[in-house]
């Protein structure tokens, strides 16, 4: 395990991590994580729903052909089980590494009513409690709760309602622990963070520009990772907001960012950073809901980059990407139009 990063420590992105076999593609990288294996789980909106990689980049295995409808967020117990969770399905299912379902919560493809606060419409994503294994979801695109369960699936409580003022959602998109007694939720709409303790009670807020993914450093890493989304379609090609990753304190206070002023395909930018997670060696891992950020508003709808590893240069490892030389050709051919395109800084800024 790393020290927790400083505003000094070093970050870079690796060009070309990962290496996706031939005829395989992501269509878009939902989120990922990395388990107690070492291993990098994508979970994606394309044929192969779960891929694993290790964190060189090598690709190992991929499951969930036809099984999911439309994928969201993955964590981790300590067993190294899988939390899934589907907005089309409208379920969290557990998983073992190798794809075999051990539990499943909510009625797949029958959806809670509109914000009533019962389980699960839409819901986004699972942490689960590091010494309990207790389950707190955020739920989601059609709520506004937080759920906690037991570790077999049973509700605790829910608590959340549609608004802005404290302990109220407009799109809890995220979720994690600070420590093992505070939740952080990423409240994406109001364009906030807010902290409450385990059995609900509303702590404090911070603003953040549309905050999509959290995670929460693990051992001696305390630092808070923080993903912010793209901006307005209006604003898409203004400088400084959003398309980026911020390391905050425990506190909440800022280290440091990662991601230019501007966002798109290059090395150094961001399109819409959407599930993060960090591996034992500080390096961070970003799924970017590109494709529906960009590469489905293109003249001709493709797919873009929607995986990015930055490696922690004092810690974590740059293997995985391509060779040097081959890096000036790639970055001749990377696209810098279409919707949301700003004029990219040049690669040695990152």
């Amino acid at each position: 395990m790393v020290a927790p990063a400083t505003p000094q420590t070093p970050f870079a992105p690796v060009v070309g991590w990962p290496a996706v076999p031939h005829g395989m593609s992501f269509r878009e990288a939902t989120s990922v994580g990395v388990g107690p294996d070492g291993r990098v789980y994508v979970f994606s909106r394309g044929q192969w729903p779960v891929m694993v990689f290790d964190t060189d980049g090598h690709f190992l295995d991929t499951w969930g052909g036809g099984e999911f409808v439309r994928p969201h967020g993955i964590s981790f117990d300590l067993e190294g089980n899988l939390f899934l969770t589907d907005v089309g399905l409208h379920t969290v299912q557990k998983r073992t590494p190798h794809g075999q379902l051990l539990m499943q919560i909510g009625e797949p493809r029958k959806p809670a009513p509109l914000h009533s606060g019962i389980p699960f419409n839409q819901p986004t994503q699972v942490a689960v409690h590091p010494r309990t294994g207790e389950l707190f979801v955020s739920d989601g695109y059609g709520n506004s709760s937080i759920h906690h369960f037991s570790p077999d699936g049973k509700l605790i409580k829910s608590w959340g309602a549609p608004g802005d003022g404290p302990g109220q959602f407009s799109l809890p998109h995220n979720i994690c622990f600070i420590g093992d007694d505070r939740l952080l939720v990423a409240d994406r709409e109001n364009f906030r963070l807010q902290v409450f303790t385990l059995d609900g009670e509303f702590v404090l807020q911070k603003h953040m520009h549309k905050p999509q993914a959290l995670f929460a450093g693990r051992g001696d890493d305390t630092n808070t990772y923080v993903a912010e989304g793209r901006t307005v379609p209006l604003m898409e090609a203004t400088m400084r907001t959003g398309r980026r990753v911020i390391i905050l304190d425990r506190d909440l206070n800022e280290v440091q960012r990662l991601g230019n002023e501007t966002g798109g395909e290059m090395p150094q930018q961001f399109i819409s950073p959407h599930g993060m997670a960090v591996d034992d060696e500080g390096s961070i891992y970003v799924a970017e809901v590109s494709y529906t950020a960009l590469g489905s508003r293109l003249p001709v709808p493709q797919e873009v980059v929607s995986l990015r590893k930055w490696h922690r240069v004092d810690g974590g490892s740059a293997a995985g990407g391509m060779p040097e030389s081959a890096i000036p050709g790639y970055l001749a051919g990377v696209r810098t139009d279409g919707p949301g395109a700003a004029v990219p800084l040049p690669h040695s800024e990152g």
